[in-house]
């Protein structure tokens, strides 16, 4: 069923300064309309977006089962991860071609099993296999980036508990995967939180975690990792966002507070010959909590990126600070001084949503513009963006 989602709607108590302030500075930009659908009512907090069959439509995969495309009503099933409570142990999903045959299958990984897996695409149909990449230890959610450029995504678990390990895929002579990976330590317990980007404009990608950032050597693989403990984020986001936000050259960092209130920015300054790096911490919308998972990605083809990211729903059972308030999924966009907050979706259990702990952007109808697709304990939707007619 097709549920339209208003983005205009009024502002809610305990935003109001927020929404108040977004109508001020975003007077001249007109939101955006997403209409909503459910997918299905699992409980999974993962999701990504690849075409798993090879008919050149995208289709969407989940936990235990996927979604074929184009309008995703037919599932099927490929095999579910071990529950553990409410949980089930699968933090992420993350598409790559791993043996090298054609198919795209994914890479996963969970807190309570401790493994870093892939899961190997049959064709379509039947069960996939499963195959070990490394015991990882406690795993949050994993991510991947290509850190050496080479053009092959590497795959970083984020393992609050244990050493930052990469994991580089092997390839064969036509650069194809043969279905196992290296591995690279690179530091040990780094805490929750991870990001990737060029922090010192040396032109090589850097890796955030919470208690601060590991500098890129010239050989990713061989050489050491150098660590800077410039700030401490606690139970950070992940991912956290590199991006230059104030366009002033320089990379700063967006921070959800993955298990507490809060989401900020944190601009960066420069050392001087009297003090070292500083980073001065910005508040984009401290009054909601468990802002678990983020997307930088342009949903409204303007040429500049949108922060996409909501509340995790019941991240931990229900024990964070905010658990019991409600649901959203938003967008900030960003006029030159501040961001401003716009909504996707809010409300209560069953009428507004949140996120689990890995979701995609993807243009999954094909229309131009980048659609939000979501997982969690409360559901799997998609929040299709339609252009607003003039």
């Amino acid at each position: 069923m097709l549920t339209p989602v208003n983005t205009n709607g009024a502002a809610f108590f305990i935003n109001a300064v927020f929404f108040l302030m977004g109508a001020f500075l975003m007077a001249q930009v007109k939101p955006l309309k997403f209409i909503k659908q459910q997918i299905a009512s699992e409980s999974y907090e993962t999701v990504g977006v690849f075409d798993v069959d090879n008919d050149n439509l995208v289709d969407i995969v989940s936990g235990g089962y996927w979604y074929k495309g184009p309008d995703f009503r037919t599932k099927h099933y490929l095999g579910s991860a071990k529950r553990y409570g409410e949980y089930y142990d699968d933090f992420s999903t993350i598409p790559l071609d791993v043996n090298g045959d054609g198919l795209t299958d994914f890479i996963t990984g969970g807190w309570f099993g401790k493994q870093l897996i892939w899961k190997q695409n049959p064709g379509g149909r039947g069960a996939w296999q499963e195959h070990l990449i490394g015991e990882a230890g406690n795993i949050e959610s994993s991510r991947s980036w290509d850190l050496d450029g080479d053009g092959i995504t590497e795959i970083i678990p984020n393992t609050p508990n244990d050493s930052l390990v990469i994991y580089r895929l092997q390839l064969d002579g036509n650069k194809k995967g043969i279905g196992r990976f290296s591995k690279h330590p690179i530091f040990g317990a780094h805490g929750h939180g991870l990001g990737f980007g060029d922090i010192n404009g040396d032109g090589r990608t850097d890796i955030i975690v919470a208690k601060g950032w590991l500098e890129a050597p010239e050989d990713t693989f061989a050489e050491e990792w150098k660590m800077h403990h410039e700030f401490d984020f606690v139970e950070a986001s992940v991912p956290i966002i590199v991006t230059d936000v104030n366009k002033d050259g320089l990379s700063d960092l967006i921070v959800g507070q993955g298990h507490d209130y809060g989401l900020f920015w944190y601009e960066q300054k420069p050392a001087t010959k009297k003090q070292k790096t500083q980073w001065i911490k910005h508040a984009i919308d401290p009054y909601n909590s468990q802002y678990h998972s983020m997307e930088w990605a342009d949903i409204d083809q303007d040429g500049e990126n949108e922060l996409v990211t909501g509340k995790r729903y019941r991240a931990h059972n229900g024990h964070d600070p905010g658990s019991n308030d409600d649901l959203g999924l938003y967008y900030f966009k960003w006029n030159g001084e501040t961001f401003s907050k716009q909504l996707i979706d809010y409300g209560t259990y069953g009428k507004g949503k949140g996120t689990g702990v890995y979701f995609s952007v993807s243009d999954v109808d094909n229309n131009g513009m980048k659609d939000i697709i979501v997982a969690g304990k409360d559901g799997l939707y998609i929040y299709y963006n339609k252009p607003i007619k003039q």
